[in-house]
């Protein structure tokens, strides 16, 4: 599945919609932020996500360590915002041990949503991120997704988290 197989942020549906197995790490190799973004982002390159790595690397490391993303429910949202990128789309990591996440000492995190936004998507951007914190609340679908044992299985438990279509306020100009 292409990049092209993801769905826009106005058409609503679910996490899923924004990624797919290709783009699931299961588990992360390294044990820190730059590296997870790096790894992450290595994904994204290779499906065709993003064009150039390292302007989106760098773009997703600075901004991660200008704010801090660790949130106490154990995930972390990472983002790069870039005119080269066509569609909104994530890759998730998840870590077998708990990750120290940035500096300052954020809150441990456990799974990594490295998100790639269109530099005009915000209304879209917002709306999967309020999504993704939705999820962080649910203990069991936490659960599902710390338990699942590949990719597919992760990527089926994203499929139940919808998205609210909140493009209405924000309106599309042309």
């Amino acid at each position: 599945m292409l990049v092209e197989d993801v769905h826009r942020a106005e058409d609503a549906g679910s996490l899923a919609d924004y990624t797919h197995a290709n783009l699931i790490v299961p588990r992360l190799r390294d044990r820190e932020a730059a590296g997870v973004i790096k790894e992450l982002g290595q994904v994204l390159h290779r499906e065709g996500c993003i064009r150039e790595l390292l302007p989106f690397y760098n773009e997703a490391l600075n901004r991660e360590f200008l704010v801090n993303t660790a949130t106490e429910t154990g995930l972390a949202f990472p983002h790069a915002r870039l005119s080269g990128i066509s569609r909104l789309v994530f890759a998730l990591g998840r870590s077998p041990k708990p990750l120290a996440w940035g500096a300052g000492g954020g809150p441990p995190v456990s799974f990594v949503f490295l998100v790639a936004v269109p530099a005009q998507d915000a209304p879209g951007y917002l709306q999967l991120l309020s999504a993704m914190i939705r999820l962080g609340t649910n203990p069991s679908l936490l659960h599902e997704l710390r338990e699942a044992s590949s990719a597919q299985e992760m990527l089926e438990v994203l499929k139940q988290t919808n998205l609210k279509n909140i493009g209405q306020a924000w309106p599309r100009t042309a």
